[in-house]
């Protein structure tokens, strides 16, 4: 998969979730083992987004860790709370 297969993977996911979908901002960066997805929400989106004890972030981190980019690159999600 590439990188951007990867961010639309984790906004057909999120996409659902929330109430204002137009707020949906992805953001990348590379090290040398990562390629790290900051994931932020309207601020009234990010308890759905996480859910109760973390399990909703849990499951989107399941289905998108599973991913394998270019180079054997692992893939890590990060949500910010601003």
């Amino acid at each position: 998969m590439t990188e951007a297969d990867v961010k639309q993977l984790i906004v057909t996911i999120v996409k659902p979730l929330v109430a204002d979908p137009e707020a949906i901002k992805i953001e990348t960066n590379r090290d040398a083992h990562f390629l790290n997805f900051n994931l932020s929400v309207a601020p009234d989106d990010v308890g759905r987004v996480i859910g109760k004890h973390g399990r909703v972030a849990q499951a989107i981190r399941t289905i998108v860790y599973s991913v394998r980019v270019g180079d054997s690159l692992r893939v890590r999600l990060n949500i910010v709370d601003d």
